[in-house]
This record gives C-alpha cells, structure tokens and sequence, in this order.
C-alpha cells in the first residue's frame, strides 16, 4: 500500500485516466474528488463490499439453480432410457 501526504488542492494520478484531488479536511474527514472516465466505476470501500456480498450471493444461487437445472436434466434422461421406443417401461 502506497501512502501519501497531500495538501488541500493537491493531486495525484493513478494511471493516465484517474486524478484524486484533497478538496478539504476538516476534523476527522478529508473530501476528496475523483476524477475519472464514465467506464471506471468508483465506489466507496463499505458500499464496494457490499456490492461484492450481493455478488457473491447471486452467484451461489446462481449455482445452486444450476445444480438442480442439472439433477432435473440427468432424471429426465434417466426416465427416457427406461422407457422403449413406443413410450412404454
């Protein structure tokens, strides 16, 4: 982790495309403006980890709903091999 000392109206640059200005301190808080392209998503860190939460979430039911989709598959094919080719047992 890169740590560094900025006044009010100083900058610094992540890549070619992200600029953090100290716009003002003030007791315990600094604000800051971020400047970026549209495309890059900025997110405060608590709101961020909730987002990845959510993710993390969707993505497990997402795989649970598969897993079933699949059992589903594998007895309906498992159905149509016991039956002969007329439909019957």
């Amino acid at each position: 982790m890169l740590v560094l000392s900025r006044k009010v109206d100083e900058s610094l640059r992540i890549g070619d495309q992200v600029r953090v200005t100290v716009v003002a301190v003030t007791g315990q808080g600094v604000r800051i403006a971020v400047e970026a392209p549209a495309e890059i998503p900025i997110y405060r860190e608590e709101l961020y980890a909730r987002i990845a939460a959510a993710n993390r979430e969707a993505s497990a039911a997402s795989e649970a709903g598969e897993a079933i989709f699949e059992a589903l598959q594998d007895d309906e094919a498992s159905k149509r091999k016991g039956r002969g080719s007329d439909g019957s047992s």
